[in-house]
């Protein structure tokens, strides 16, 4: 807090009076400014300054002081730039320069490091803050002179600077500015890949992906084996679409460097993204042959091993996770899912309730309360939920979500309806509150609320796959809502082709249609994706009214078995089966 800073400066005052006399005049030696630009309160530790400091001024230091202790910075600022004017010394100058930023008075932030530079024109901290609030002010001129004098007097780390002052910036809308400061700065140093570097990131900032490509190209001509550059080189080729060329400017990267991690994460990321899970995992093994403490690494590869059904070995990993504090919670909450989805609700909640705070403690809890639910402990679930809407505000979103999940495993759909109605009055546009409304609208036979939710969602979403599916899906009570339904389900599967509950969806659309062996095609690819309830319904009765009785049985009885309650099951067994004995 800035007055622990200027208290401490108490002792030095006094120090500078105790060594200086009227008689000495001494300048102050050089410096030794050792901190980081984007703390405006950085350490100076300069040698001793034996500077004469008159009775006035010693008032003036210790009026400061006390009115910085007090909260009363404009006194205490006009202190500290009034001596800063007439002791030779950089400390005080320092001094008003750091209140001045910390109360956002750019006049005198200007002129305190003004003096600063003047009384010592080697400090790379007062050259860092000059350039920073250059830069923030949208001074050209001066953010240019003090960038360029920046490279002169400090070459080896200006790389760091820069890359330190644009993060300040980040979130403050000036990349335009800022990107027009370095085209005037990279022309008078041609030989500095940094620049061209965040050139190409502050470009991307701006949308600007043919100027971003063409930037961090020039930072790696001078800089080829620059693993951040590759790396942006590579990302801004996924974010305009090329996939391919992604891929082979990592592939030809981890050639020529294989044993730099950074590079083979990305390119083990790029494989997953396209269901690459296997050869994602032999890089990610390679990584930790390499370095067996790269946690991150472990953790990545646990997940792939889960993704892919090694469910013991991603086991193995979390277990051995356990011993390292940054990943305990996260491998807890992922040994609990394992358990969870074996089956083992008892040892999975014992799991998650070893999380109690953290970064992950939320999603544990909500883990928790979701496996109650299923369990039909319904009472603990509610009881939790209530604890935790007190302890988390801020998720009061998905908390109403989980309490209208809850309210609709109990069949209490009312409650859950005005539960949402409730929530949607105060965001309106909310995309999870509306479909889950719509949903729980379909159980108490509000259609048009259902259709309503679904629709205002895609018109400002018109390729919400989700949405699509589900609006889609509800026409096909209504024979003559058919060719609807068609057109929003062919568009859901052309967004996502993979996605089982939409070729469920679209298979149910064919057998609607009078085309059973259409709808075969369909219902068994998204039967052997997913043996679901409401799948294996609809997969039953299209084999039934194909004549394959026998067969529709056997996968009846396979999927009753598994979920003895599915409503879509029992369903089918009441309209079909039971008609039949």
């Amino acid at each position: 807090m800035l007055i622990i800073r200027l208290f401490s400066l108490l002792g030095l005052i006094l120090l500078v009076a105790c060594a200086g006399s009227p008689e000495k005049t001494d300048e102050p030696e050089e410096a030794k400014a050792q901190g980081s630009v984007s703390d405006t309160k950085s350490k100076v530790q300069p040698k001793e300054v034996k500077t004469a400091i008159a009775p006035d001024v010693m008032y003036m230091l210790l009026a400061a002081e006390l009115a910085g202790q007090r909260g009363q910075y404009e006194i205490a600022l006009e202190g500290y730039m009034e001596a800063a004017k007439r002791v030779n010394d950089p400390r005080f100058a320092e001094r008003a320069a750091s209140i001045a930023m910390y109360m956002k008075n750019q006049g005198k932030t200007d002129e305190a490091l003004s003096l600063w530079l003047n009384q010592d024109p080697k400090s790379l901290v007062a050259r860092k803050l000059a350039a920073l609030t250059a830069l923030r002010s949208g001074d050209k001129r001066l953010a240019i002179e003090y960038l360029n004098g920046l490279i002169k007097t400090d070459p080896v780390d200006f790389e760091n600077t820069i890359l330190e002052l644009v993060g300040v910036l980040q979130k403050e809308d000036k990349a335009a500015f800022v990107f027009d400061v370095l085209e005037a700065v990279s022309a008078s140093n041609p030989d500095q890949a940094v620049l061209y570097f965040v050139e190409s990131l502050l470009a991307m900032q701006l949308n600007k992906k043919e100027v971003a490509e063409a930037k961090v190209e020039k930072a790696l001509s001078i800089k080829p084996d620059w693993d951040n550059a590759i790396i942006l080189q590579a990302q801004i080729a996924l974010s305009s679409g090329k996939v391919d060329t992604a891929k082979q400017l990592l592939s030809e990267a981890v050639k020529k460097y294989p044993e730099n991690s950074k590079i083979n994460k990305l390119l083990a990321q790029l494989l997953i993204k396209e269901g690459g899970y296997e050869q994602a995992g032999e890089i990610y093994q390679s990584i930790i042959a390499a370095n067996p403490k790269d946690s991150e690494a472990q953790f990545d590869l646990a997940l792939i091993n889960l993704q892919i059904g090694k469910d013991k070995k991603a086991e193995d990993i979390f277990k051995v996770l356990l011993d390292q504090p940054g990943w305990r919670d996260r491998a807890t909450l992922y040994l609990g899912k394992i358990e969870e989805s074996h089956g083992s609700a008892a040892k999975a909640l014992n799991w998650y309730d070893k999380i109690t705070d953290g970064p992950v403690a939320f999603e544990a809890s909500m883990s928790a309360i979701s496996l109650l639910a299923k369990d039909k402990q319904f009472d603990n679930a509610g009881l939790r939920l209530e604890t935790l809407a007190r302890q988390y505000p801020k998720q009061k979103l998905r908390i109403i979500l989980m309490q209208a999940n809850l309210y609709n495993q109990k069949a209490e759909y009312k409650k859950a309806f005005d539960l949402l109605s409730g929530a949607l009055v105060e965001r309106p546009d909310q995309k999870d509150l509306l479909y889950t409304r719509a949903l729980i609208a379909e159980r108490l036979g509000k259609r048009d609320v259902l259709e309503a939710d679904l629709k205002k969602i895609l018109a400002t979403n018109p390729d919400d796959a989700e949405a699509l599916n589900a609006l889609g899906y509800s026409l096909l009570d209504d024979a003559a809502r058919y060719s609807d339904a068609e057109k929003y389900l062919q568009q859901a599967l052309k967004l996502r082709p993979d996605e089982t509950v939409i070729i469920d969806s679209y298979g149910w659309l064919q057998f609607k249609l009078g085309k059973p062996l259409q709808a075969l095609i369909y219902l068994e690819q998204a039967y052997a994706k997913q043996k679901e309830g409401e799948i294996a319904a609809h997969l039953c009765e299209v084999l039934w009214a194909l004549g394959r009785k026998e067969e529709s049985k056997k996968i009846f009885v396979e999927a009753i078995k598994r979920q003895p309650q599915d409503e879509y099951l029992l369903d089918f067994k009441k309209r079909i089966l039971n008609s039949v004995e």
